[in-house]
């Protein structure tokens, strides 16, 4: 008799217990699953650690994370063919609700050039998140002291003139320079362009007297333009670097805004509510002082547009690059 009163006293507190449980449950003291800050993530980056993709991806889940906007990310970095094996994965990831690609100008120009069906119109966009103009670098001894110096000699000597970059093909510092040459009459198939492997080996043949004219971003250059051992002769964007004193081309008379940008995709496929919802995480991201510290930190400029902006600005892009390589044989 007292083992079935003492039975049926545990029974009371158990179905006591499970009820406060509940409760406090539906008061939101216990998180549910459709709790945002539940939400594991996926971040693909189409490039080695350490590279322009990779810094913006990890930067955009890192704040993400921790202002508890979704749950852990996932981030991994996918080698190979200048960001063009992971378009490929992308798509071939058809409808998957959990993730995201870091892309840019690069990756778009990478599709063409390694002859990929993964092109950036199959995927989703999401949002632009950053920017980044290009620089006109010389030496300090260079005795092209200006753009019209420049565009005089490149004209004068289409070939004569060597021009350097740090991207591959296809990427931002190889486009920028073809498009430049287009529009102050040089035929870009003329152009005399060397590729370098990122900004330290520019540096080296820029110092070296190896190439006459180095094309690229600018941060990987800020120790020697500082110490006056490179001198920018204009930047490329539509207004000037707080960083560095240099006009824009279009001050120097030509006609030509250039940036190498960044932005978000996900996979075809997906449900407009996800869309949707990856649109308002990163709107919600963009919003973060957070982020706007990381924009500062890494000399990046605001760039955000999401949805059918983003689309529309992609579609440019792509018929821009697009353009520009065919009429080099490379697209």
């Amino acid at each position: 008799m007292r083992a079935t009163t003492r039975a049926r006293r545990a029974l009371r507190v158990g179905v006591l217990a499970l009820a406060g449980v509940l409760v406090l449950t539906s008061c939101g003291v216990t998180r549910g699953d459709d709790d945002p800050s539940n939400r594991r993530l996926r971040m693909m980056i189409p490039n080695s650690p350490g590279g322009g993709y990779d810094l913006t991806g990890r930067a955009a889940a890192d704040v993400m994370q921790s202002n508890d906007l979704t749950g852990r990310f996932e981030v991994s970095n996918v080698l190979g063919a200048s960001g063009t094996v992971a378009m490929q994965r992308l798509i071939n990831e058809e409808g998957a609700d959990d993730l995201l690609m870091t892309m840019g100008l690069g990756v778009v120009g990478a599709v063409y050039t390694n002859g990929s069906d993964a092109t950036v119109a199959k995927a989703t966009p999401i949002a632009s998140v950053v920017e980044e103009q290009e620089g006109i670098l010389v030496p300090a001894d260079s005795p092209l002291r200006s753009v019209d110096d420049l565009v005089e000699a490149w004209k004068k000597d289409p070939r004569g003139l060597v021009v350097g970059g740090g991207s591959s093909p296809g990427g931002p510092d190889h486009l920028f320079p073809m498009q430049l040459a287009k529009t102050i009459g040089v035929d870009p198939k003329d152009v005399n362009f060397i590729t370098y492997d990122g900004g330290g080996p520019l540096t080296t043949a820029l110092l070296g007297s190896k190439i006459d004219v180095g094309m690229s971003g600018l941060g990987e250059f800020e120790g020697q333009i500082e110490a006056g051992e490179l001198r920018v002769l204009a930047v490329s964007g539509e207004e000037r670097l707080d960083t560095v004193d240099a006009p824009t081309l279009t001050e120097s008379g030509v006609d030509l805004v250039f940036t190498n940008w960044r932005g978000i995709l996900a996979p075809p496929g997906i449900s407009e509510e996800t869309k949707q919802y990856y649109i308002d995480l990163l709107t919600e991201m963009h919003g973060t002082k957070e982020w706007q510290d990381a924009l500062e930190r890494n000399g990046w400029s605001d760039n955000f547009a999401t949805g059918d902006d983003f689309a529309a600005f992609l579609e440019e892009q792509d018929e821009r690059v697009r353009t520009t390589l065919k009429e080099l044989g490379l697209a």
